[in-house]
């Protein structure tokens, strides 16, 4: 089932226009990774979809239905959807009444509200704060609380604004694990937006990627900014996010002193076994991989080469080479998988 079906929709303030999608299909129950830079759309997007706000133009399907923003059937559809801020805003009571605010606002019965609150409370393991001062809690106590919050709604989509990125490591590892579970479990919709490239690899089904308020193909992964040096002979050493030096095969710009991005296409990456930087080779980076997951007939590494560096290999080539996390690989690119943005 398709949760959400945008078709030409797009959103403009002070006649600029801030987002332009052409079309983007959400499934329903699944994971979704919202990928981009400050001010590629991200927000606008979100708001649009918690029906927060209305397109300047193009069409919205949400479970079938066409939306008509700006009718009464508006509030219907922003019960079925709940948004969970970067910084949650809780009142100045316990942990208990912060969930139970909500619930009350549905008309849910005191004994139907508490056994709510008790299952939400749970899953999120804040069921010992449950009469704590919400004002007491740590950032990412804060965080787990408005999920629990989010829950008790029992939402068909959870749209979460960075939900690890102002907590410390321990309570990332239980957010993302939490996240995990509640869909799992409940079979809700959830995107999350972020801007940590690893952390969206693993956690989400798929990844969605705006650039400038726009869709782009291209893996959001593999983009780097990249600084141009000489290096003797007409050569031109690339330093990848301006620390990683990298002897770029073909093409080459010619200007220096300005930054470039740069695409290294994933799927145009051989991997090869093991590897010992012991001087720059044209085309080559040297490794460790950090990360892997199935992805339908292909299989996605995630290699740490100073940067993080997307492969996509066939199943049959990833069964070949017996990777294991923590193996030492080394990356060959040919002319072709490299583009100049």
């Amino acid at each position: 089932m398709i949760q959400y079906e945008l078709q030409q929709v797009t959103q403009q303030y002070n006649g600029k226009t801030v987002l332009n999608i052409k079309k983007l299909e959400i499934e329903s129950g699944k994971i979704y990774g919202l990928l981009g830079a400050n001010g590629a759309g991200k927000t606008t997007l979100f708001n649009i979809l918690s029906f927060l706000e209305a397109p300047a133009s193009g069409q919205v399907v949400f479970a079938g239905q066409s939306v008509f923003f700006g009718r009464t059937e508006l509030h219907k559809l922003r019960r079925r959807v709940v948004m969970v801020d970067q910084y949650p805003i809780m009142f100045t009571t316990t942990v208990f009444k912060n969930i139970e605010f909500g619930l009350k606002i549905r008309g849910m019965t005191k004994e139907r509200r508490q056994a709510v609150i008790d299952e939400a409370l749970d899953m999120v393991d804040l069921a010992a704060y449950r009469g704590a001062s919400a004002a007491e809690l740590s950032g990412g106590e804060t965080q787990r609380l408005a999920l629990a919050r989010a829950l008790a709604l029992s939402p068909e989509v959870m749209l979460c604004d960075e939900p690890t990125a102002n907590v410390d490591v321990e309570n990332q590892a239980v957010i993302r694990a939490l996240l995990t579970r509640v869909n799992l479990e409940t079979r809700c919709t959830i995107l999350f937006t972020s801007h940590d490239r690893l952390q969206a690899a693993g956690l989400a089904d798929e990844t969605v990627v705006l650039e400038k308020g726009e869709l782009v193909d291209t893996s959001y992964e593999n983009i780097f900014s990249c600084s141009l040096e000489s290096k003797g002979k007409g050569q031109k050493i690339c330093l990848l996010q301006q620390k990683i030096p990298f002897s770029l095969p073909g093409f080459v710009p010619e200007a220096e002193g300005r930054d470039y991005r740069v695409y290294l296409n994933p799927d145009k990456i051989k991997l090869v076994q093991g590897g010992q930087q012991v001087q720059q080779r044209r085309g080559v980076l040297f490794g460790t991989i950090n990360l892997m997951m199935a992805e339908g007939e292909k299989v996605r590494l995630i290699v740490n080469a100073g940067v993080m560096v997307t492969v996509l290999l066939p199943v049959d080539e990833y069964a070949q080479l017996r990777l294991a996390i923590g193996d030492a690989v080394t990356l060959k690119l040919k002319p072709d998988a490299v583009e100049w943005l």
